[in-house]
């Protein structure tokens, strides 16, 4: 399994504006090899929020086919040139190659 996690911090009050971006549906869900994304919002500083986006592939490959396909480079050329929101204080994208996997006795349990 491979992650990828995208960390946005944002001015306090506007982690809904970057939640509802990243809940829209989009080509991502099309894609071979995505196991689900993820959006969660920590709110424990008083200034500010983040949003952390956590996007599970079943593979290192699977990413990268999505990172080439023609949505994700048409995505990104679209918003290429814009400035972006003077609320989002700073952007972190990190990618993990998952080693270990323990699941509990609940997520046999999922709908």
């Amino acid at each position: 399994m491979y992650i990828q996690t995208r960390s946005i911090i944002v001015e306090q009050g506007n982690s809904a504006t970057v939640v509802e971006r990243f809940s829209k549906p989009g080509a991502i869900e099309e894609m071979d090899g995505l196991i689900d994304l993820s959006v969660m919002v920590n709110k424990k500083a008083k200034d500010q929020e983040e949003v952390l986006i956590l996007i599970r592939w079943e593979s290192e490959e699977a990413w990268k086919n999505w990172e080439k396909s023609d949505a994700h480079v048409q995505g990104h050329k679209n918003s290429r040139g814009q400035e972006k929101p003077a609320y989002i204080l700073s952007t972190t994208v990190n990618m993990y190659q998952v080693q270990t996997v323990k699941e509990g006795k609940a997520y046999g349990q999922r709908p």
